[in-house]
């Protein structure tokens, strides 16, 4: 039998404030406590959200319930699974807990099972270091587990980006399948419709988009030019039946059923008769993703280079150039990017909160320029005039974010290395980008690095050139002549640094944007 695997995206992220940089908010002194509103648009985002709670959540999530009670003692079930970023319950926390309530009676019904994915919906997949990426996704897999009492199995990540890396990852972190595009250029003539084994991996399995069949729905149902217009339930079921593989994957957006093809065009009737007439196939059944990567084998190898070769399910190119394919992209990309350093420095929960709040893919899918159809989606989706606004906001708001962060924790234009010798393999691995983050290295730092550096003056000329702190390097030059070794130096420059920091910090109290 063949299993029919419907898998629901469900996201909203946190706009930025549309006007941020023309109402002149940047660098206005600001509470702490108010500077995530003051760079994301609450009133905005709720309206968002409590439109697309009434419009589809609670009348798609409805429908299931239904469903699945209808056909709870039958021999074939109804079954479906959702991919819900950590940002979306979030929302629901905020602004509606009747629809977190109304997920997790479908995860009592024992037939919705649940993906995992990235916390933020962000592209930390792509950056060169794995670690907020993996952060990210252990994040989403506690959210979970303690909103919905669920451990995800199978792991989608953002938008369906992928590659050979990204797969590898995933599998050290436990998961037993992965969601991809079933493009045709890494299936070289394959169906989309077998699992798959990604290329390095020995025990994940790559579960396959089919495009064709969830774009029917996703983009076509309410086109009235399209030459199958109406698409009914019973023609799209007849459509699954003749496709012949282990699992036919459709996963579309869940704001499909109700907010893009609103409830006039037939969207919910369509969504309520699916079921049942697909179960009516002898040969078919309603499946969930680990249940399909648990019975059936790989089918052979998928290779998806890193390099050149990553796919998502965005626009005709179905590759990264939706969210990184023009300079404005690259350049708050990059922004986004370099902070991670300065940010994890500050040891800040709530500066860490609002950075990963602006990796979200969404900000870089608004400042998305080229025309045609992926245009008009790209413009559907966004709260913007144009990209050119889009980009404006948002590396307004990034770079805003960026002096505040610097402040916080004293930033140096260099980050200091440090070394137990000289040549790089001397490299001890730790680096400190700021002031608090130089205290820290001292604390745990390998003290033959520390006496290499102070016995060379090194703190003192970083301090000097980097800091631009003369006050600071004379101190530590002070140390420096005074020739103590060991715990005592590490003590002694520890403390210093300290003091030094707790100086500035106060210093910079009447000058702080918070």
């Amino acid at each position: 039998m063949t299993g029919i695997v419907f898998v629901f995206e469900v996201h909203q992220p946190h706009r930025i404030r549309r006007n941020f940089f023309w109402e002149n908010k940047i660098f206005k002194r600001v509470k702490k406590k108010e500077l995530f509103n003051h760079y994301f648009d609450h009133k905005v985002n709720k309206e968002v959200f409590d439109r697309t709670c009434k419009k589809c959540y609670f009348p798609s999530n409805q429908i299931l319930l239904d469903l699945i009670d209808k056909h709870e003692r039958e021999k074939k079930q109804v079954k479906v699974s959702f991919s819900i970023s950590g940002v979306f319950l979030e929302q629901c926390e905020m602004f509606n807990k009747d629809i977190l309530e109304s997920f997790k009676q479908l995860a009592e019904t024992g037939c919705v099972e649940f993906l995992s994915q990235t916390y933020y919906h962000s592209l930390a997949s792509l950056y060169p270091e794995r670690e907020e990426f993996v952060e990210q996704v252990k994040m989403h897999q506690q959210t979970m587990k303690d909103l919905l009492g669920y451990t995800p199995k199978v792991f989608e990540n953002t938008e369906l980006l992928y590659n050979n890396a990204i797969a590898k990852t995933i599998e050290k972190l436990g998961y037993q399948g992965i969601f991809t595009e079933g493009v045709e250029r890494i299936l070289h003539e394959k169906s989309p419709n077998y699992l798959y084994t990604p290329t390095g991996c020995k025990k994940i399995k790559v579960l396959l988009r089919n495009y064709k069949l969830t774009d029917d729905i996703g983009f076509r149902f309410s086109a009235r030019w399209w030459s199958e217009w109406p698409l009914t339930a019973e023609k799209y079921a007849s459509w699954l039946a003749a496709a012949h593989g282990q699992c036919i994957n459709i996963f579309p957006d869940y704001e499909t059923f109700g907010e893009h093809h609103w409830p006039e065009t037939g969207i919910h009737d369509f969504l309520r008769h699916l079921p049942t007439e697909i179960l009516k196939w002898w040969h078919l059944h309603m499946a969930t993703p680990s249940e399909v990567t648990e019975k059936h084998a790989s089918a052979g190898e998928i290779d998806v280079p890193e390099l050149g070769g990553t796919v998502s399910w965005a626009d005709l190119e179905r590759d990264a150039s939706c969210w990184l394919g023009n300079t404005m992209q690259w350049a708050y990309y990059t922004s986004v990017r370099r902070l991670e350093p300065l940010v994890k420095e500050t040891e800040d929960k709530d500066l860490l909160r609002i950075w990963r709040h602006f990796q979200a893919s969404d900000h870089l899918y608004y400042m998305f320029t080229a025309g045609g159809g992926p245009g008009e989606v790209h413009s559907y989706f966004s709260p913007f005039g144009s990209p050119a606004d889009a980009s404006i906001t948002a590396q307004s708001a990034i770079l805003d974010f960026e002096n505040r962060v610097r402040l916080a924790s004293i930033t140096a234009n260099e980050p200091f290395f440090f070394y137990t010798g000289t040549g790089k393999k001397r490299f001890t691995g730790t680096m400190a980008w700021s002031l608090k983050g130089f205290v820290k290295a001292l604390q745990k730092g390998n003290i033959k690095s520390i006496e290499f550096h102070n016995n060379r003056g090194d703190f003192e000329k970083w301090a000097e050139k980097s800091l631009r702190d003369n006050e600071f390097a004379k101190q530590l030059k002070k140390i420096r002549l005074a020739k103590p070794k060991g715990e005592k130096l590490r003590k002694l420059i520890t403390e210093v640094a300290k003091e030094r920091f707790k100086e500035l910090s106060q210093q910079m109290q009447a000058t702080r944007y918070f």
